[in-house]
């Protein structure tokens, strides 16, 4: 069973953000697929186990901005 968790990105402004954001996240173990945008600043992660907010948040921190969950 598929788990979806969604947070809210501050700081991303193009593809480039975006970008820096799913490489980060991508490496997380259990994540299947994720959906990053600046223009609504939501990050929409499926994940095949419930995924540890603080590994999400320490993600989208190493690729530069800032995330809380929604």
């Amino acid at each position: 069973m598929s788990t979806i968790t969604d947070f809210a990105v501050t700081g991303m402004s193009c593809g480039h953000c975006e970008h820096a954001v799913r490489e980060e996240v991508e490496k997380i173990p259990g994540v299947q697929s994720l959906e990053v945008s600046a223009q609504t600043g939501r990050l929409h992660i499926t994940s095949d186990q419930p995924l540890d907010d603080a590994a999400v948040l320490a993600a989208v921190d190493e690729a530069g901005y800032s995330a809380t969950r929604a």
